[in-house]
Formats: structure tokens, sequence, C-alpha cells
């Protein structure tokens, strides 16, 4: 299982990281350790990857699953509690994104989530992919 944190601003922008690994555009994220609970992993992972401490409870509003690596992924709107966005060992870059932006950075299966955060939809959005596209 996976988490990954959309960040948004007072412009209703995404904080994007531009992984040091593929060269992508995601929002930042990771798989869980055994000993973490979701929260905590949720903020290790955005710390780790942007050098920002989100605040805690995050709103949930997605669930992703991807049906080739059979992976799910919980993704979750965070606000920014402290912290300078900052790239680090798995970060190339930052970059805060608009809705438009979104489309044209990320992969359809990555640049859905950050959508589906920006809109934050109640219910939380349920989504397959095959770690590219949507199915």
């Amino acid at each position: 299982m996976s988490v990954a944190g959309v960040i948004v601003d007072a412009q209703n922008r995404a904080l994007l990281i531009q992984r040091r690994d593929n060269g992508k555009w995601e929002p930042p994220g990771g798989v869980l350790e055994p000993e973490e609970t979701i929260p905590e992993a949720l903020q290790r992972e955005v710390l780790e990857e942007t050098g920002i401490k989100i605040a805690l409870p995050a709103t949930l509003t997605g669930v992703y699953k991807n049906m080739t690596g059979l992976i799910v992924s919980l993704v979750f709107r965070c606000e920014a509690a402290d912290g300078v966005p900052t790239t680090g060992d798995e970060t190339r870059a930052l970059r805060w994104a608009t809705r438009e932006e979104v489309s044209d950075l990320a992969d359809e299966a990555y640049a859905i989530r950050v959508l589906d955060a920006l809109d934050a939809a109640s219910p939380p959005a349920i989504r397959a992919h095959d770690g590219v596209k949507l199915v």
C-alpha cells in the first residue's frame, strides 16, 4: 500500500515533485513501512520528498489501484503546516501547478489523483489504472 499527499496552496495550486529515478511529475508519496500508520507514512513521505510538514488529519480524496503493479494508493488533500519546499534524495525538482498544468506535466494515472484532490469530492474517488492510463 502507498500514500500520496497533494499539498494545496491559497491559489488552489498543487505541489508536484519531479522524481529523480524516472523524471516523472507526481504528488509526493510512497510505500508504508510495516510499523507505520497511514497518517504517519503520509507525513513522513511528504516531508522526505518536499521538506514540508503537513497538518493532520488530511482529507482522503481517492483510492487508486495499479492493475499491473497490484499496488493500492490512498491520496490525501493536505495543508502545509511548516517548512519550505526543498528537493532531496528522491526529488529532482518541485513545482506549484495549476489544474491545467497538472494534466500537461503528469501521466494520466497521476494527474487524476491531483485533480481529484483539487476537487476534494465527497465521497472519495475510486479508480483503477495500468501505471500510466486509467482503465
